[in-house]
């Protein structure tokens, strides 16, 4: 999955700068509908990825039932943090 492939898929730009308060709501619950139908387990997480950056992802517990899942979610979230604190955010 292409970080913006999936952004032009669920808001119509990869332009995060450009997509408006109701096509980021309607994206969003596009997201969390696949992400709740996709039983591929590569596809799903890439999918809860994106919604982790974009501060939508559902808690570990609800999103992974499989304790190794949650672990590597974690570790995604770590690195995702550590990067942001790198940069000065």
């Amino acid at each position: 999955m292409d970080f913006d492939d999936q952004l032009r898929r669920y808001f119509g730009t990869a332009d995060l700068a450009a997509i408006h308060p109701e096509a980021h709501a309607a994206g969003t619950e596009r997201m969390s509908v696949d992400f709740g139908l996709e039983t591929n387990p590569g596809r799903r997480f890439a999918l809860w990825a994106l919604m982790y950056m974009l501060g939508v992802a559902p808690d570990l517990d609800v999103a992974f039932k499989d304790e190794s899942e949650r672990d590597t979610a974690r570790d995604f979230m770590d690195m995702v943090d550590r990067t942001g604190a790198e940069d000065g955010r």
